[in-house]
């Protein structure tokens, strides 16, 4: 079992979670395989995807240590409790759900809350967020990050909305700790069509971006 220190070092790199709404359950094994074999290991099964828990806990057991399974649109206690149990390494919630922290933290699991607000982000972080995921993020974009770390340095934001190919760079080049790309990266198309090949090719491609960025800092 990875610690949570190991779990957050994976989350940041390279630094792109993909967040998947699957359409159907029995898209999640092939489509995780194919992120993984573009390099994006960090896969954020939201609570959206029908049999979420049954899906977290098939591709837990599937992929092993070859996969960060994570759960994402976490609103509750009980939701937050039943991944964990399925075998989710992190979790994530669209909102500022506090309450959380102390079950993903005793469970040994690295936890980001949502955050729109600097008094949001603080918040989050006092009450001991590992991460602070911006969200949505779009119509907000990088600046907003940069403004927002200036004052608040300490932040590890992760801006989940509005991130793709054109915008990756300049969110790593604004400070946050890691992207989380939905449908950007996993498209509806691509659920649509099984077009996992295209998958893995656009997984690729936001990492050799990510890679770019990092190295341009």
């Amino acid at each position: 079992m990875r610690t949570k220190s190991e779990i957050i070092s994976l989350l940041t790199n390279p630094g792109i979670i993909a967040v998947v709404r699957a359409q159907k359950q029995e898209q999640v094994l092939p489509l995780s395989e194919a992120l993984i074999a573009g390099g994006v290991i960090a896969i954020e099964i939201t609570m959206t995807t029908p049999n979420a828990i049954a899906a977290i806990r098939e591709a837990s057991q599937h992929f092993g240590s070859r996969a960060l399974i994570g759960v994402g649109t976490v609103l509750d206690i009980a939701t937050c409790k039943a991944a964990i149990e399925a075998g989710a390494e992190f979790v994530v919630s669209p909102i500022c759900r506090t309450e959380l922290v102390a079950l993903a933290h005793a469970a040994g699991k690295p936890i980001m809350l949502g955050s729109y607000t600097p008094t949001e982000a603080q918040t989050a972080h006092e009450a001991g967020s590992d991460f602070i995921k911006i969200f949505p993020a779009d119509g907000l974009g990088a600046g907003y990050i940069k403004s927002l770390r200036a004052p608040l340095p300490h932040l590890k934001i992760v801006p989940t909305g509005g991130v793709d190919l054109n915008t990756i760079g300049d969110f790593i080049n604004a400070g946050c700790a890691a992207v989380g790309a939905g449908s950007s990266l996993v498209s509806a198309k691509i659920l649509q069509d099984g077009a996992w090949a295209e998958l893995t090719q656009r997984a690729k491609d936001f990492v050799a971006a990510a890679a770019l960025a990092r190295q341009k800092k």
